[in-house]
């Protein structure tokens, strides 16, 4: 039996085996992203066959999720939900990642519906007993959203987005890398099915950069909603500006949801430890460097983020989707 720290890392459908990589729990701590760029021994990986690896992983432990819609603080509120004894939060495990590749491909689908719970099981082993597992996918994964809720009818989920103009904001001030970025996100969607905006196909390829992140940020949101409508008891939905700006209310309020205790005292201490830095590079947060690098991208991109930001509202509008989401956190 793998050890927790084993982490179940990639699949392998050919020959229906997991593998595993040595993962413990500082390492996964100190990297934003449990892909093989951050992990450690992915190129020789312990491989077990997916019946010898459930072996011991329980399918009755706790597990929720927080699904996103990128550049919306994410990985900063799955750090916050990685407290020893009482929640283990994992950061786009890439097992995940695998499940969505595996249907591309033209998987079974009955098949990788089976092989993705397994998955679940096998991220789903505390380091403690008693822990809940916290797992935040890749934005990736947001197409199999609604399986992974049904496959774990227990499950609660936050869903974490920004707002439109500043998602806008944060792809042109990652340049080209963002640019690209968002289109293959946005092929990704069209595989899945997710778009649906009345548009013909070839008009996705006469759309600007801009044009195609709003494309994708409108099919997250359309999901987003629909999943909130439908498990009004389960899900949660949550802007990162009220996450940055309320942060002990926010964790307040997702913890509530998940069922798990923290006291005023112990949330103002992990808030005052995590929120003070970037969850991905590290480095402390400057005063007021968040809202100033939002600030820069506005300035300069004023007129796209504009233009493209009304056009996205009116295509909203036609397709029916609401751009304010229901059960908005914190009450």
């Amino acid at each position: 039996m793998m050890t927790p720290e084993w982490l179940a890392h990639r699949y392998d459908e050919q020959d229906d085996a997991v593998h595993f990589v040595p993962a413990p729990r500082p390492l996964r701590r100190s990297v934003p992203f449990l892909t093989d760029e951050y992990l450690e021994a992915t190129d020789t990986p312990t491989i077990v066959k997916r019946p010898d690896a459930l072996t011991g992983a329980r399918g009755d432990q706790p597990a929720h999720f927080i699904f996103h819609s990128a550049y919306c603080c994410s990985t900063l509120l799955a750090r916050a939900f990685d407290i020893p004894g009482t929640t283990h939060s994992l950061s786009e495990p890439q097992i995940l990642n695998d499940m969505v590749g595996w249907r591309h491909r033209g998987g079974d689908p009955a098949r990788i519906g089976m092989v993705t719970s397994d998955a679940l099981r096998l991220l789903g082993r505390p380091f403690v007993e008693g822990e809940t597992t916290i797992i935040k996918p890749s934005n990736v994964v947001n197409g199999l959203a609604t399986a992974l809720m049904t496959i774990r009818p227990d499950a609660k989920a936050v869903l974490l987005y920004a707002p439109l103009r500043l998602f806008l904001g944060s792809i042109a001030r990652k340049g080209m890398w963002g640019r690209l970025w968002v289109r293959e996100l946005l092929s990704r969607q069209l595989a899945e099915g997710m778009v649906d905006l009345g548009f013909e196909p070839r008009d996705y390829l006469l759309h600007t950069d801009l044009q195609a992140a709003a494309v994708g940020w409108l099919a997250q949101h359309r999901l987003f909603g629909d999943m909130a409508r439908k498990w009004p008891d389960r899900v949660r939905t949550l802007d990162s500006e009220t996450l940055v700006a309320r942060p002990a209310d926010a964790m307040a309020g997702v913890a509530a949801l998940f069922g798990v205790e923290l006291a005023a005292d112990q949330i103002a201490s992990i808030v005052s430890d995590v929120f003070a830095s970037d969850a991905k590079s590290g480095k402390s947060f400057a005063a007021g460097q968040r809202a100033a690098d939002q600030s820069a991208a506005e300035t300069l991109h004023a007129d796209e983020i504009e233009k493209v930001s009304s056009w996205a509202e009116a295509v909203a509008a036609s397709a029916g989707i609401d751009m304010a989401l229901p059960a908005p956190l914190p009450r």
